[in-house]
């Protein structure tokens, strides 16, 4: 079983938003407050992607 691979720059990327999600200022496209972590680490993939990032590519079941 392998680790997913993301760019140093998407995990830094990734880091910023969760940083922002624990001091509760992270706020969704709608502009709700984040309340939801997997939802956090989701908009922090995202806009890794939006910069060109490398994020793997999502995970099939």
């Amino acid at each position: 079983m392998s680790k997913t691979k993301y760019s140093d720059k998407a995990q830094d990327k990734i880091g910023e938003v969760m940083h922002e999600f624990k001091e509760g200022k992270l706020k969704s496209s709608s502009g709700e407050k984040v309340t939801n972590r997997k939802q956090a680490i989701a908009i922090g993939i995202s806009e890794a992607k939006e910069k060109g990032l490398k994020v793997p590519k999502k995970k099939k079941d």
